[in-house]
């Protein structure tokens, strides 16, 4: 059964609407129902997870963005101009004047430059998208600066393209938040991260008003915003695991956005009028993560066997027919520098070869930590099947996406199916996650995904330095396409799926600019 449907009014009030009503969400409101149980955080200099970011991407301005008006083209945010010493270590920008945070505060180069500090200095998940410039506790106060209140100095020790440093501040930690309020939440010097997880200090198009894990997260429209008012006061986005569950709720008019249909579901609806499907092509990719803490998983051959034993094409025929598309390389295909070839298929007489040579002609038995809903769970359902025909025995260990994500990046599983999307649209970010491991103690700082999956190959980690070092862009891309297919056949990891998604909304519903990335899904221009 569904849940009572909340609405969050001004006056703090709830309307509570039964599931079986027939009744239209408030004109004044977007509703959504999607899956939110990766929110761990909405802290910018914390948040890692797809959900969350999609909130801070409606509630934050950032120092470089892709505007909702043009999600394709990089521009300048709270900056609105910049300029590159010539050896291109030292970027200057100029901060826009008379914007205002959603507290009433002006937003300053101070706010800029503290906000990048604050990443730093808490060193929370996604610290390594700035700490990669070379910034560290120690002299990120002096690199960057705030000379006077319109003016932010930033010098990278690193040798990175330029493009490359104005892509990383347009990722997640490039939020710039008021240091104002804040500081005023600060406590026991945690620059109020405790504080911030569940509240919003910004000014993007909406504020948090709150979030309930497992339950909803509520927005309302920030009237500062430089871009405008939004044209809908709030929205309320509603945690409906279910595929099942979000189909009826849109078909009975309960919410107006459904973004998890199953292929399927979207089937279903396919002859209702009033209701539209919209296919947008997305960078997420669909992997599984093989710890190499885990014995039997750290000769390649092992791994390189555990990708003979996934039948893709089955499962991308079948039952995620639409959803997904084969592809087992760590950058998106349609992108720069992707690299599109599937060079493994399903073929367990390979793979025996592969673990006999390995020193496992029998097999063995291992876990598989997976979301518990749609399509994980069907996938490690495949899996286990495929991966028996050769001598794997595969315990799924089915869990909320939370834990899940907690476990992972505490790296105490074996075998764990998860997702990833990339910070920023250029292939250093995926390449840095998946390869990039200079610390591979426990108590390393940062989880990227090479880390997490106890890898670390100083050869690969180089290769990846020396790609985001290149100012010659043909060379650079062959870079990472070599890269690409040396992590396919070496890695700690099973990629197998690129994902498609097929969002359902009212018919009513205009304007809702979904991205290839949690990064540039932007509510603010919706009508219904």
């Amino acid at each position: 059964m569904l849940k009572a449907l909340k609405y969050a009014l001004a006056a703090g009030a709830l309307l509570v609407l039964s599931p079986h009503a027939m009744a239209a969400t408030p004109a004044d409101t977007l509703v959504i129902a999607k899956q939110i149980d990766d929110i761990i955080s909405l802290d910018p200099a914390e948040a890692y997870e797809l959900s969350g970011i999609e909130v801070i991407a409606n509630t934050y301005d950032r120092i470089m963005r892709f505007e909702p008006t043009d999600i394709t083209k990089l521009v300048g945010g709270v900056a609105e101009s910049v300029t590159v010493s010539d050896d291109g270590k030292t970027f200057t920008f100029k901060i826009r004047p008379s914007q205002k945070f959603a507290s009433g505060d002006p937003i300053t180069a101070t706010d800029a430059a503290f906000s990048l500090q604050r990443v730093i200095k808490l060193e929370k998940t996604p610290v390594f998208l700035l700490s990669q410039l070379g910034w560290t506790k120690d002299n990120v106060d002096k690199l960057i600066t705030a000379p006077d209140e319109s003016t932010l100095k930033v010098t990278i020790t690193a040798n990175f393209a330029p493009t490359l440093v104005y892509a990383l501040l347009g990722s997640v930690v490039g939020s710039v938040v008021d240091m104002k309020v804040v500081m005023a939440h600060e406590a026991n010097g945690d620059m109020g991260n405790a504080w911030l997880k569940t509240k919003s200090a910004g000014s993007g198009a909406y504020v948090l008003k709150s979030w309930t894990p497992n339950d909803s997260v509520v927005l309302e429209a920030n009237p500062a915003y430089r871009g405008g008012l939004a044209k809908l006061k709030r929205v309320f986005i509603r945690h409906v695991p279910e595929a099942s569950a979000q189909r009826l709720a849109l078909e009975k008019g309960d919410v107006d956005i459904a973004e998890n249909l199953t292929p399927d579901q979207v089937t279903a609806i396919g002859s209702n009028k009033d209701v539209k499907v919209t296919t947008v092509p997305q960078a997420l990719l669909y992997y599984i993560g093989l710890n190499l803490k885990t014995k039997e998983l750290q000769d390649p051959r092992v791994r390189q066997a555990l990708r003979h034993l996934v039948d893709y094409d089955g499962m991308a025929g079948s039952f995620l027919k639409g959803a997904e598309q084969v592809h087992q390389s760590f950058w998106a295909s349609g992108f720069w520098a992707s690299y599109d070839d599937n060079p493994y298929k399903f073929d367990p007489t390979k793979a025996k070869e592969l673990l006999t040579a390995a020193g496992y002609p029998n097999g063995f038995s291992i876990d598989l930590d997976a979301p518990n809903f749609a399509p994980f769970a069907n996938m490690a359902q495949s899996v286990q099947s495929t991966m028996a025909q050769g001598g794997i025995k595969v315990n799924i260990v089915p869990a909320e996406m939370k834990p899940l994500l907690t476990k992972y990046r505490a790296r105490q599983h074996q075998m764990l199916m998860v997702y990833w999307g990339p910070d920023y649209m250029d292939p250093h970010t995926n390449a840095d996650g998946f390869v990039t491991n200079t610390d591979n103690s426990d108590g390393a700082a940062g989880h990227p995904l090479a880390w997490r999956n106890a890898w670390q190959d100083t050869t690969f980690t180089a290769a990846v330095a020396a790609a985001a070092s290149e100012r010659d862009e043909e060379k650079r891309k062959q870079d990472y396409i070599d890269l690409q297919k040396k992590v396919l056949d070496q890695g700690p990891y099973i990629i197998m799926f690129q994902s498609t998604s097929q969002r359902a909304d009212r018919a009513s519903v205009q304007g809702f600019v979904q991205g290839p990335s949690a990064d540039v899904t932007y509510y603010n221009l919706t009508t219904k």
